[in-house]
């Protein structure tokens, strides 16, 4: 009688186990997307340059249009 009970203890064990690894499984959510595609670090790398641009404009420019020799 003990081993009956002992094997029915293992078989629901064993079937517990299957059924939880199924679960688990199936409840596993999927890697998310990604946060950025690169066109954010493109449009940031083109305003940086385009403000060094601009910048250097502004600099350069009173050097030329000055009545001074340098």
């Amino acid at each position: 009688m003990a081993t009956l009970s002992l094997r029915v203890l293992m078989s629901v064990a064993l079937v517990l186990a299957f059924v939880s690894l199924n679960v688990e499984a199936q409840s596993a959510a999927p890697a998310p997307p990604p946060t950025s595609d690169g066109t954010s670090i493109d449009q940031g790398v083109a305003y940086i340059l385009m403000l060094v641009a601009l910048v250097l404009t502004y600099l350069i420019h009173p050097l030329d249009a000055s009545s001074y020799a340098f």
